[in-house]
């Protein structure tokens, strides 16, 4: 068995990954808040937390994972959507267009995530359907004194949590300035964070101890956590802008509800767009389904996500996606006749070192340039890619095999004329491959696309 290694952000090392029970590993990671299409960086835990789950599932077996991953169904921003749809003619009442608006989001977050070849978590709860769950969690904390009732808020109040900002490494007084909190007169400390706030007549709620209202959004992760997961699971994850103050946050009320919570905090990095933050000011602001309407293949978005490890900044380029679509079409036309082989370990040792997806890339390279197609093909998989579910885009259908061999055995006399400076047998063979209905296309993984006018007796005759 692997023995896996991880990242903890609450103890800033590499650790040793040992499961509280071997038969039931527990991760939650923070889903997305439902009012809008999964942007590009949204993506990125989606897909790191993918890997992770089938890395576990590999080690200790499928039955025995259990990833939880949320919908936060109640929130301003869904309410103001729903609002501006009111506004502009939709009819329903106002929690009928939520309801409407929660529901197509969640279907097209699972549409987009799916073709980026993620598989569902175990269990992925809706914070609407633990309301009552968060009620008792925040009772609980009202009488232990870790939080009280203003203006018909409830508050937590931080510093009756000795180490809160232990896990993102900043004091109390640290934070204040230029934090992310709500000042608000009602607060006994600008640091104290809600849990609970009221509901005009025309927004959701729920009736509670402190009147009609509505969660605040850090008590839902704790309560859902704690309700399918227990009192101590695993690990958590999420991006780093989720650090402080969400996971901070939940840190001091779980803990301060009594409950051990999660063992091992992972985080992901941002990304970037062309060496530059993603924002609509810049005009490189763009979702999934934006990219995936351009044409570009939900399995080229993974593959240049996992080319990039997931605790340092990725950047998403055009010529990224470029390189992974070449080596993306040449693995396919390598693995598409064969069945799965064996375990090849040095890419589950990258797997299980801290999700060293880079290293287990290159470690598929070395499977393709010996060409051991079936074992290329199992240990893709294992990172979620050349899957059933992400189709066979990659494929060019009317060609068989050996003409595939012959395209890749033209091309590989090519790479190896320009190695050896040789120019004009480089340029020979591109002008064959071209008469040919082969479009060639050079970069550093050599790849191959047929044309409408590809005629397979023009490739017969250069044997």
């Amino acid at each position: 068995m692997a023995e896996i290694t991880l990242y903890n952000t609450a103890t800033r090392r590499k650790e040793r990954f040992e499961p509280l029970n071997r038969k039931n590993v527990r991760m939650y990671v923070c889903g997305p808040t439902v009012y809008d299409r999964a942007h590009l960086g949204n993506a990125r835990p989606v897909i790191v937390f993918d890997v992770l789950f089938r890395l576990l599932r590999h080690v200790y077996g499928a039955d025995h994972v259990r990833y939880v991953r949320n919908f936060t169904d109640v929130d301003d921003k869904i309410n103001a959507t729903a609002l501006a749809r009111k506004e502009a003619g939709a009819t329903g009442s106002l929690e009928e267009l939520i309801a409407e608006r929660t529901d197509e989001t969640i279907r097209w977050y699972h549409e987009d995530m799916e073709a980026l070849g993620t598989l569902r978590p175990t269990e992925e709860p809706r914070a609407t359907a633990f309301i009552g769950q968060m009620v008792a969690m925040i009772e609980g904390l009202i009488a232990s004194g870790h939080a009280y009732t203003a203006d018909g808020h409830v508050l937590f109040r931080v510093r009756s949590y000795a180490e809160y900002g232990a896990l993102s490494g900043r004091s109390v007084d640290d934070m204040i300035a230029g934090a992310r909190v709500e000042v608000a007169p009602y607060k006994e400390d600008p640091m104290d964070f809600v849990l609970w706030k009221p509901s005009s007549d025309d927004l959701p709620g729920w009736e509670s101890p402190w009147g009609r209202g509505r969660p605040g959004w850090h008590i839902e992760c704790s309560a859902m956590a704690y309700e399918l997961l227990g009192d101590r699971f695993d690990i958590h994850g999420g991006g780093n802008d989720l650090q402080f103050p969400h996971h901070e946050n939940e840190i001091a009320q779980s803990r301060c509800a009594g409950h051990g919570f999660a063992r091992v905090w992972m985080h992901n990095e941002m990304l970037q767009v062309e060496g530059k933050k993603m924002s609509k000011s810049l005009g490189n602001f763009f979702t999934v389904r934006d990219l995936l309407e351009q044409g570009v293949p939900g399995e080229v978005i993974r593959f240049v996500f996992l080319s990039t490890h997931y605790r340092k900044p990725m950047d998403w380029t055009e010529a990224k996606a470029r390189e992974a679509e070449a080596t993306l079409r040449k693995w396919w036309r390598q693995t598409r006749w064969v069945d799965e082989g064996d375990i090849y370990e040095p890419v589950v040792d990258a797997l299980a070192d801290d999700l060293n997806t880079p290293l287990a890339i290159a470690e598929l390279h070395q499977l393709s340039h010996v060409a051991d197609a079936r074992t290329l093909k199992r240990m893709a998989r294992l990172l979620g890619l050349l899957t059933d579910e992400l189709g066979t885009w990659a494929e060019d259908a009317d060609v068989a095999p050996e003409v595939a061999g012959w395209i890749e055995q033209l091309l590989g006399d090519r790479v190896a004329a320009r190695s050896a400076k040789n120019w004009a047998r480089a340029d020979e063979i591109r002008d064959l491959l071209v008469d040919a209905g082969v479009e060639v296309r050079d970069g550093q993984e050599p790849a191959w696309v047929l044309k409408p006018e590809f005629d397979p007796a023009k490739l017969e005759a250069l044997k």
